[in-house]
């Protein structure tokens, strides 16, 4: 009997309202941070997304708005070392 391994990369999309933004990047621990790595895509409506594979597990991130840290809207939230909260998504 074959089983499914739970380590199975699933599909996480990260959407922030921001439409006066020029550019937005989503950066967290999946990508250590690294705002130029995962650009996110503005529609016609001002909201930003951008489509993530990822691993199970806990991941802290925020968005990267022209140059400045921003969180979204989920109230999942842990605090940093800067004194700021980074968002929190749980991949199961």
């Amino acid at each position: 009997m074959a089983r499914t391994c739970c380590s199975r990369s699933k599909e996480m999309e990260f959407k922030l309202f921001a439409p006066k933004a020029k550019k937005v990047s989503v950066a967290g621990t999946f990508n250590n941070w690294d705002i130029k790595s995962d650009s996110a895509k503005k529609d016609a409506k001002g909201s930003w997304a951008v489509k993530l594979e990822l691993k199970p597990g806990r991941y802290e991130y925020k968005f990267f708005v022209d140059g400045n840290w921003v969180n979204d809207t989920n109230s999942l939230v842990t605090y940093n070392n800067f004194g700021t909260q980074n968002n929190i998504v749980e991949i199961k």
